[in-house]
Order: structure tokens, then C-alpha cells, then sequence
């Protein structure tokens, strides 16, 4: 992979840029960065296309925005689309993995003359908005049980615990989001008096079957230069993002779509009863819905061959391999 800087009207991007041909792009979520679409990016390549990892905003290389109404899936949908126009590409398959999910699918509301196709890992697109603002619903959760997502919205707080320990703290969450834990045991834990790493789980020594020494290494080298407030503000900007996307509640997706899950994914349970039926009625052309056995969160990292033939499979629907994604 090649890493880019690619500036977009003063916003600075960093790309890990693969292959030649039809374009995809892929967008990661929290803790994430490109680099964490490192296999998908080899097969994509390896089968003719372009594949095109951004750090997004935020995290890693790119710029880090002030201001958390910059961090919206309106906003990211924009400057993803602002990124398309400057490596001069017209259309590209989305791909997105837990906060990256909504900024591609927005992308397809918004722009669907500029999105091929999408595939949404771990999170089901969820035409229906909360009732009321996350925030509120969140610190009503936190009276029960500790929630990371009421934790993480005071400013400095997770930072103080977790910009010191970054690799302890990656290595804790990605065991605990795999398949080999059942995340929701975290909730039995309360708020009160604790941080992050007080209820996480003591994660087993590595390399495990899809993470090694060397992987780990290299995320926790950029968020020791970094830290976590640049991922943390998509967090923070929930209230925000919550009135951005107002004017798509409801809306039908008409791009072909995919959708891959591991079956443990706690995010599944966490999106409620009856979400994969309600997306299903939203996507008119849902080219599948794949729950991979065994896998939790980071799908595209535990069970990443079958998520590679998965996306290649449905790339080549899509787009041709000999042609271009206008």
C-alpha cells in the first residue's frame, strides 16, 4: 500500500492507496485506521481495483477538525465525495465498518450518483432515528450500568485514562469486541467510579488467529503519537449527527448493498429487535445479509478471508475490474 497526503480544499487526508482500476472506498470506525482494511485492500487490489483506505477524520494522518458538528455522517459523507473529486474518481463502491457504516451510507443517500455500491459491516443501516437526543437516552443508561458511549462524551476524561495506556487499551477492546467475549458483559459493571480499562477484560497474550505482535504494534505507534480525541469526537458528536440526519429519517438506500456481520457482534444485539428486517425493508437492492460464524465486531480483521471473497464478489457485480466505477 501507498501512503498519500491528499489536500481537499485545506482539509488534509491520509491514504493508504492500492491497485489500479475501479475504485473502493473503505471506511473505518473507532479504533481504527486505514490500516485496518489492510487484507481487504490486498484483494481488492490483487483482483483490479483501486482500494482506498483513508485514515478518517479525526484519527491517524488526517486532520483532526474542531468543532464535533465536523465529525457528522452529513459532514464526512461530504468531505468523502470532496476526496473522490480530488484523486479524480467518479464513482467508487463504500465501503464502512462501525462509525465508517453510517458515513457510507449517508454518502449513498446524499450522493448516490457517486456511490456504485456499498457494503455495511457491523452496523445495519437504521432508517429510523432515536426519539429523542442520544445523549440523553445514554445518560439515562449510565444510572444501570457503565456505557462507554455516556463516558466518552465529557471532554478529557477517556483521554487522561486511555491516551497513556494506548496499546494496553486496544488490545483489551479488540478481544473484548471479537467473538471469543460477550462485550455485553462490560454493562454489569456501574458507571460510577469507573473508567474504561476498570471494566474491560484482561485480553490473552498475543499473536491470536487474526492479530499479531507486529498489528498491534503498528496501531499503537500512531496512537501514542496521536492519542484517542480525534476518535472519540465521533462520540461526542452524536447530539449533532442526530439533528444532521433529520432530513434522511425514513429514506430508502437504491444502491446494491451488502451487509457482513459476525454472528457475536454485540453491535447486532445493541441496534435492537427486528434491525436486520427493518434494514432489509429500507434496501431494495440487498444483494445479501451475511452473519459469519463465531466472528464478533471486527469482522473484516477476524474472519478477513471471507470477508475478502465477500467484497470482491460483490465488487465484481458491481463495477468491471477492466473498466472504471464512473
Amino acid at each position: 500500500m501507498a501512503s498519500l497526503t491528499v489536500d481537499v480544499d485545506g482539509f488534509t487526508w491520509n491514504i493508504d492507496d492500492s491497485g489500479a482500476g475501479p475504485a473502493v472506498v473503505l471506511c473505518h470506525g473507532f479504533p481504527g485506521l486505514g490500516y485496518s482494511f489492510r487484507h481487504q485492500s490486498a484483494a481488492l487490489a490483487g483482483a483490479g481495483y483501486r482500494a482506498i483506505a483513508p485514515d478518517m477524520p479525526g484519527y491517524g494522518g488526517t486532520d483532526r477538525p474542531a468543532g464535533v458538528e465536523q465529525y457528522t455522517a452529513v459532514a464526512t459523507a461530504d468531505r468523502l465525495v470532496g476526496l473522490l473529486d480530488a484523486l479524480g474518481i467518479a464513482r467508487a463502491v463504500f465501503v464502512g465498518h462501525d462509525f465508517g457504516a453510517p458515513a457510507a451510507w449517508t454518502t449513498a443517500l446524499r450522493h448516490p450518483s457517486r456511490v456504485a455500491g456499498l457494503v455495511l459491516l457491523a452496523v445495519p443501516y437504521a432508517p429510523d432515528r432515536l426519539r429523542a437526543r442520544p445523549t440523553e437516552l445514554y445518560r439515562k443508561m449510565a444510572r444501570q450500568h457503565f456505557l462507554h458511549l455516556h463516558y466518552f462524551q465529557e471532554p478529557g476524561v477517556a483521554e487522561a485514562e486511555l491516551d497513556p495506556r494506548a496499546r494496553e487499551f486496544l488490545q483489551r477492546l479488540f478481544f473484548a469486541l471479537s467473538g471469543e467475549y460477550r462485550y455485553l458483559d462490560v454493562w454489569n459493571h456501574p458507571s460510577e467510579g469507573n473508567g474504561y480499562l476498570d471494566v474491560l477484560p484482561q485480553a490473552p497474550a498475543l499473536p491470536w488467529a487474526w492479530l499479531s505482535e507486529e498489528e498491534l504494534d503498528t496501531y499503537a505507534a500512531v496512537f501514542d503519537r496521536t492519542g484517542f480525541g480525534g476518535g472519540l469526537c465521533w462520540y461526542r458528536a452524536y447530539d449533532a449527527n442526530w439533528l444532521a440526519s433529520a432530513p434522511y429519517e425514513g429514506a430508502d438506500i437504491t444502491v446494491p448493498t451488502l451487509f457482513v456481520a459476525g454472528d457475536r457482534d454485540p453491535v447486532i444485539t445493541m441496534s435492537g429487535p427486528g434491525a436486520l428486517e427493518r434494514m432489509s425493508a429500507a434496501v431494495p437492492d440487498l444483494r445479501g445479509i451475511h452473519l459469519l460464524p463465531a466472528a464478533g465486531h471486527f469482522v473484516q480483521m477476524e474472519r478477513s478471508a471471507e470477508v475478502d471473497a465477500l467484497l470482491v464478489r460483490f465488487v465484481s457485480d458491481v463495477v468491471s475490474p477492466a473498466g472504471s466505477a464512473e
